[in-house]
């Protein structure tokens, strides 16, 4: 097994931040975010950003979900259902037509006993089941036959697997209860037999994670440690100051955070969403929780423009909604090697027709919500990258 150490030297003072003034930066090799600092307000309209895709999904006897989305690929989606009853359905991306429902759900040898998240490899024919109650990531092919499996490495969960390239997967392994310990680093695992080949290693001084432990209650909060991009991946530790890119086989750092995340009494998490040729999306998280509501971690969204070499807090509108509808650029499930999809949302039927009704639609979401009824699937809707 290979190990990546990042270089120290990058590890710059956080005290360098005092000279970028504001929201604007001197350097673009990396950038500086000030996690405390309110920084300038900015709405962008969807569609100025990136291509917009909406896929009605077929309904069906046998075609009817919840539509949740595993995995995106050129060709075909991934879809299960919210209750872990074990179905994936398969659906044409381009048309929305369901082509098969698999279920192999039980507690033999060859079946998943949850589907947490699929990687989608079309160009093996291939589909990663990650299993975390057994622990293990199970392969099939696309009409459901098993084909081999592989267990995580020692005490560990692999997080965020992602499709790396044709030979591997990439992952963030960490461990119960809170994600992050000595042992947790990014992780290159082979997919023929579940190896691990690379460990990604960044250093930490000591631990820090967004995850909320008290007694035996834990609860943790949505966030995402790998960010696979056309020309490199984006890894995250939230002990760490610093945020890396990684490709061909070098560590190199991407966003410096200030203050450091050790100083902070009032934590607050750093994490890149989207990124493209023009702008980095960014999202700040508090680890503060309501424990009579069970609300909490609040989080503000954050863009970096490469051009103004400036960042600000952002809003953004989906002009497909006459009534500023707002998304949020969460990071796209079960990413596939062309790594075109930003972020995906599931618009339910029911939200659409009563938008329709209200005329706040317009252009082909409205065609779309024209011909839906209430026992009518989700349409997934997907953001993607601009192709320069």
């Amino acid at each position: 097994m290979k190990r990546i150490n990042v270089i120290s030297a990058f590890l710059f003072s956080i005290c360098i931040s005092a000279c970028t003034g504001g929201n604007k930066q001197k350097a673009d090799d990396y950038i500086i975010v000030d996690v405390t600092a309110n920084y300038p307000k900015k709405e962008f309209t969807l569609q100025d950003l990136m291509d917009v895709e909406y896929i009605p999904l077929e309904t069906t006897d046998t075609f009817t979900t919840q539509g949740v989305v595993k995995a995106i690929g050129k060709s075909l989606i991934l879809i299960t259902n919210r209750n872990m009853d074990g179905d994936i359905f398969v659906y044409e991306r381009t048309t929305g037509k369901g082509q098969r429902k698999i279920n192999r759900r039980g507690q033999g040898p060859e079946e998943y006993s949850q589907v947490n998240s699929i990687v989608l490899d079309e160009e093996h024919h291939e589909m990663f089941i990650v299993d975390y109650p057994a622990r293990k990531i199970l392969v099939y092919d696309l009409e459901g036959n098993f084909k081999r499996d592989f267990t995580f490495e020692d005490t560990s969960y692999y997080h965020d697997i992602s499709d790396y390239d044709t030979k591997y997967l990439i992952a963030y392994k960490g461990y119960s209860p809170g994600i992050e310990n000595e042992e947790a680093n990014h992780i290159l695992i082979s997919k023929q037999d579940g190896k691990v080949v690379r460990e990604l290693s960044v250093p930490i001084k000591t631990i820090k994670t967004p995850v909320f432990i008290e007694g035996e209650m834990v609860i943790t909060p949505g966030f995402c440690q790998t960010l696979p991009l056309s020309e490199y991946c984006i890894l995250m530790r939230t002990s760490s100051d610093t945020i890396y890119n990684y490709s061909d086989d070098n560590i190199r750092p991407f966003i410096i955070r200030t203050p450091s995340i050790y100083t902070m009494d009032l934590e607050v998490f750093l994490f890149v969403t989207a990124a493209d040729d023009r702008y980095y999306f960014i999202q700040t998280m508090k680890k503060e929780l309501d424990l009579n509501t069970f609300k909490g971690f609040p989080t503000t969204d954050l863009v970096y423009d490469r051009q103004e070499k400036a960042l600000f807090e952002c809003t953004i509108y989906n002009d497909d909604f006459t009534n500023k509808k707002e998304v949020s650029l969460k990071p796209a499930p079960g990413r596939t090697n062309n790594r075109e999809i930003a972020a995906c949302i599931a618009l339910e039927a029911s939200g659409l027709i009563e938008a329709y009704q209200k005329n706040e639609l317009k252009g082909h979401l409205k065609e779309i919500a024209s011909t839906l009824n209430e026992e009518s699937n989700p349409v997934i809707m997907l953001m993607k990258y601009r192709k320069n």
